[in-house]
């Protein structure tokens, strides 16, 4: 091993202070003007099935209609509707059930804009209501369990601003 002076110790020593007092203060500072404030999982059902409303800074976000489409294995589609008033465009990149299933999103016809599927999800561009289901953009459920005794079924949407949004569909048989 190579022998290091005391003055080559100094020197790498100050060097691993500065650089540790630099990480720390870039992961300490408030959020800047320019940046999203991080949001809370917040959003939650209204009491009402098939509805929830997030809103926090940045965020505003409706969902409404949601309505569960299942026949007797589980499997069908979720149509709802989605209403965002968020500061930058919306994408809800998962839906989850409670009891483990995963629905597959599927974006709309048009490549472009409101309901178009992208690398982050579906897109909801900021001040547009998007329509799952029909021509809109779909989502798919496969083999679902843990529909409930008042026929709805608990589901977590995952939105990029907004964050988690649980909301209790009503389920219908298809």
């Amino acid at each position: 091993m190579a022998r290091t002076t005391p003055h080559t110790r100094t020197l790498m020593a100050a060097c691993a202070s500065v650089a540790l007092a630099v990480l720390t203060a870039g992961c300490t500072q408030g959020s800047s003007a320019g940046s999203p404030s991080p949001v809370p999982p917040s959003g939650r059902p209204t009491g009402t099935p098939g509805r929830a409303h997030v809103e926090g800074p940045g965020v505003d976000l409706t969902v409404t209609d949601a309505v569960a489409h299942l026949d007797r294995s589980g499997d069908g589609s979720l149509s709802m509707r989605v209403k965002s008033d968020d500061d930058a465009p919306e994408h809800l990149g998962m839906v989850a059930t409670t009891e483990g299933g995963r629905g597959v999103l599927v974006g709309a016809k048009s490549a472009e804009g409101s309901g178009s599927l992208t690398t982050a999800g579906i897109l909801v561009l900021s001040g547009t209501t998007v329509t799952f289901g029909g021509s809109g953009p779909r989502i798919l459920l496969h083999h679902v369990h843990g529909v409930t005794a008042e026929h709805t079924l608990p589901l977590i949407l995952q939105f990029g601003l907004a964050g988690m949004v649980r909301v209790q569909a009503r389920v219908t048989s298809s």
